[in-house]
């Protein structure tokens, strides 16, 4: 089921969520595992060794930024929900109706870029933990901590283990699914209802409980995809769902307003056959090639223009790829531009859009032992890069890198892989006496030109570059269809003086030998030999 309207939750304190994860496959990883971490034959063992922990400080709407303890008590998969049990603990001190500003509850399964959010009722209040007036705000107490209950869609069976975002500090990664009969039994005597002026906290050591609401027939929760954008001089490879589009940029293709291919286009097309033969699923081997022009020139122009270039490359590509897959032709033209025209950046923007594009259903089945083969041939950008599930950690490690511009502190942890993504997490530190917004540049693309669906929020600006092999990927977005996207990067909020705030991004995944990669960081500038963990 998909949601078709936005998330309008209002709460006294209530989780929101971030997520973070470019689809991917599932490959045979033993290999590399072995090397890595020793003797192991397959993925990490999967225990159980709830509650999970993460502390840290959260955005609210006042401004009263508190220390939060947000813990996983709970993963439990039934016949048809996942049933999510969590604490909260406020540490700190605040009065007053505060709203965290985090997104909304999300799990990800790292492996196939599943993603899942909370079932709602049709006014969008959440199902499980019931506010007591029904409105969707709880009691919140200093130092009292709070159980809660949330539904969300049932998870595949061959899902194991999931990355849960949204408390407001960070990813929780290597979350196990617990697999029951039944549920686990509601709050007995549940006393929220009991405790709702801050004059009146429950007993010392009491925790606050809510009345339990299972998800009923109008119930709806968010199903998407991780959608995941690797780019490079030659190409660029978008991946949603079970879907993949490589698109090759026009001007390594033809010539200024010609359609046929400059001599440099046999080489980019036989290493996007080789990409396709490795890549295109053979139970559905359909290639459309697709054209794309920017918006100099009549539509009808730009029609005619788009559609004799694909096919000039479908041509070429029939030639390469060989026998076995059905080759169809599109020209769209100017009408779907991936970077906005007219700005200062006018030229890059333009060259962005004069793509040919290759659309196709993707093989989940390759595995890792035809790498070195596919990194030698293929385009880099295409490459599907899978390791296990990150294990849970509560500590992102040791600052590897830091910065200073306009009285914010940035420090840089390790890059974390977790599946097919790396995540990302940076800390902001306000050093002046005054709250501020740092200017992270967003929807003002770093890279001029870039993809404006691949620059929005905050931290959309930020890029991962693999320096040997020209590679920049971009912070990941979750699609939850009709045109509904999030995404995968914390909002930087109001940062208060003198406090610290954790934020995470998620990007795809690079080849496993990689081991370092270099950081754009917006207006921080470029952090060199960020190491990439496990």
């Amino acid at each position: 089921m998909a949601r078709k309207s936005p998330l309008t939750v209002v709460a006294l304190l209530v989780s929101g969520s971030l997520l973070l994860t470019g689809c991917s496959v599932t490959e045979d990883l033993s290999g590399w595992w072995s090397e890595t971490f020793g003797d192991a034959s397959g993925p990490p063992e999967v225990r159980e060794e709830f509650p999970y922990v993460r502390e840290g400080r959260i955005f609210q709407d006042t401004g009263q930024d508190t220390e939060m303890r947000f813990a996983v008590t709970g993963l439990e998969r039934t016949d048809e929900y996942t049933v999510m049990r969590y604490e909260v603990t406020y540490l700190g001190e605040f009065s007053g109706p505060n709203r965290n500003l985090s997104m909304a509850h999300t799990l990800v399964d790292p492996l196939t870029g599943r993603v899942y959010r909370e079932f709602l009722d049709e006014d969008g209040l959440k199902y499980g933990s019931e506010s007591p007036n029904q409105d969707g705000l709880y009691p919140v107490h200093d130092g009292v901590t709070n159980e809660y209950v949330r539904y969300f869609p049932r998870l595949p069976d061959e899902t194991a283990q999931v990355t849960f975002v949204g408390s407001g500090l960070g990813a929780m990664t290597g979350l196990p699914v617990q697999d029951v009969e039944e549920e686990a039994a509601d709050p007995e005597d549940p006393n929220g209802a009991d405790h709702l002026t801050l004059d009146n906290p429950p007993p010392s050591g009491e925790n606050l409980t809510f009345a339990n609401r299972r998800p009923e027939e109008d119930a709806l929760a968010d199903e998407g995809w991780v959608q995941s954008f690797v780019d490079s001089e030659i190409a660029s490879t978008t991946r949603d769902g079970d879907r993949e589009i490589i698109s090759l940029h026009s001007d390594v293709m033809f010539a200024f307003d010609e359609a046929s291919l400059t001599e440099e286009a046999e080489e980019v097309v036989r290493r996007a056959a080789t990409t396709l033969a490795t890549n295109v699923d053979p139970e559905d081997p359909t290639i459309t090639v697709i054209g794309h022009t920017d918006g100099i020139g009549s539509a009808s122009y730009n029609d005619n223009l788009s559609v004799e270039r694909a096919e000039s490359v479908r041509d070429l590509l029939a030639e390469e790829i060989g026998s076995g897959y059905t080759l169809e032709v599109e020209g769209r033209g100017m009408d779907e531009p991936v970077a906005r025209e007219g700005g200062p950046d006018d030229e890059q923007a333009r060259a962005r859009n004069r793509r040919v594009e290759f659309s196709y259903v993707f093989d989940d089945t390759v595995e890792a032992s035809e790498e070195e083969e596919y990194d030698d041939d293929g385009l880099g950008a295409a490459q599907r890069n899978v390791t296990w599930p990150a294990p849970f950690s509560d500590d992102p490690g040791s600052v590897v890198a830091e910065g200073e511009l306009d009285g914010v502190r940035l420090e840089v942890y390790p890059l974390r892989r977790d599946g097919a993504y790396v995540i990302g997490t940076v800390a902001f530190t306000n050093t002046t006496d005054e709250p501020l917004v740092p200017e992270l540049g967003g929807t003002e693309a770093i890279q001029a030109g870039g993809p404006d669906q691949f620059n929005k929020g905050t931290l959309g600006g930020f890029q991962l570059l693999e320096p040997e092999a020209g590679l920049v990927r971009y912070v990941a977005q979750m699609d939850f269809g009709e045109g509904r996207y999030s995404s995968f990067a914390e909002e930087v909020h109001m940062l208060q003086p003198g406090n610290t705030y954790d934020l995470v991004a998620v990007y795809p995944a690079p080849p496993v030998d990689v081991e370092e990669l270099t950081l754009r960081a917006g207006p921080f500038g470029e952090f060199e030999e960020i190491p990439v963990e496990y």
